[in-house]
């Protein structure tokens, strides 16, 4: 899911999006409901109507961004009070007034509120944060039966399983949300800086107990391959802002792996980014312009590179998905890394890479 954040994919307009097939994409209630503010969303229809997005959107509960706020908010079983980032105004979200935070914006499908932990976390803390987390969620739940849609459109409300890298916490959570029968499942709380082999160990523990039959959703993440180690365990829902954020600092994926095209080597490199690319940027520009452009700091780099980004992304779930229904995905997998480079972050001339925001937080991949 390409990462609207703030009701736009940056440097990327929605027609464009719909262009490359972006069927949905990932909204923030947090920053939503500080600016423009609900009222504004409400006045308007909804947010799809006030972003001129046709397709399906996904609204983070803003749980996380609140989180993060360490020394702006206060945390109670009723919920979290915290400070604005943006005027240091006070506000509050509680499990019910996020549901109905959601209802007002009208997105597809919002999440519950959460408790994400940094890592490392102590166990009683993690345990601590599991249950409230429960508990909040079975209220969320009860709020949102008693709430109806008001666009026209059916929503959805998925929870949040926690638990950081214990497993029998992750059981737990999963297990009561489980209970509750929620429309989908989210896997939260990992790709806050743990262990690469911990949030594969974490996503197998979770898989192993919520239902087949529903969304499962891993929150956060990640690379080309993440995305394909966590489709092999049974994900398959994915957001990052990896595909904008690196192309707004000049690195290209491609299908023999990453570019830097600030790079000297591309100074006179009249290739598209991907020859096997039929996105508007490989279609009509080269390695050599786009380069010229991030150099001059021209706004176009950013769109053309964010562009074609997002275009490999959803290029490479789409063959993810061909390679399942072929029953070929172990094959193709193996073939794919391969032609990505090991872990599928070579550069392709094995160059110094651009910032890659590895903060090892979630708003890595949360937040724009």
């Amino acid at each position: 899911m390409p990462i609207g954040t703030q009701g736009s994919v940056k440097a990327v307009e929605q027609r464009e999006l719909e262009g490359i097939d972006a069927r949905i994409i990932l909204a923030n209630t947090y920053h939503l409901y500080l600016r423009p503010g609900l009222e504004v969303l409400e006045k308007a229809g909804g947010l799809h109507r006030f972003m001129g997005w046709r397709n399906a959107i996904l609204a983070d509960s803003g749980g996380y961004q609140v989180f993060s706020l360490s020394d702006l908010r206060s945390i109670t079983e009723d919920g979290v009070t915290f400070h604005s980032h943006i005027d240091g105004s006070k506000h509050q979200f509680t499990p019910e007034s996020v549901v109905n935070a959601g209802r007002i914006m009208g997105p597809d499908i919002m999440m519950v509120l959460d408790e994400c932990l940094d890592y490392p976390a102590d166990r009683e803390r993690a345990l601590f944060s599991v249950d409230m987390t429960s508990r909040w969620a079975e209220r969320s739940r009860e709020e949102f039966a008693k709430t109806a849609a008001r666009y026209g459109h059916e929503q959805y409300l998925f929870g949040i399983v926690q638990g950081s890298v214990y497993g029998d916490l992750r059981e737990r959570s999963a297990e009561r949300l489980v209970e509750l029968d929620f429309d989908g499942y989210a896997i939260g709380g990992l790709s806050v800086g743990e262990p690469l082999e911990e949030m594969y160990r974490m996503t197998d523990v979770v898989n192993a107990i919520l239902p087949e039959g529903k969304p499962r959703y891993l929150m956060g993440v990640g690379t080309p391959e993440n995305l394909l180690e966590s489709v092999e365990r049974g994900v398959d829902l994915f957001d990052c802002v990896l595909p904008t954020r690196n192309g707004r600092n000049g690195q290209a994926f491609s299908r023999n792996g990453r570019l830097t095209l600030r790079n000297a080597v591309y100074k006179t490199d009249f290739t598209p980014i991907d020859p096997e690319c039929s996105c508007y940027a490989c279609r009509n520009f080269t390695r050599a312009y786009i380069r010229h452009l991030i150099q001059a700091k021209e706004v176009l780099a950013l769109q053309l590179v964010s562009l074609h980004n997002l275009t490999f992304y959803l290029w490479l779930m789409e063959e993810t998905r061909k390679a399942i229904r072929e029953g070929t995905f172990a094959a193709w997998k193996s073939e794919t890394f391969a032609r990505l480079g090991r872990r599928g972050n070579r550069d392709v001339n094995d160059s110094a890479t651009a910032p890659t925001s590895t903060t090892g937080r979630r708003t890595t991949c949360t937040v724009q």
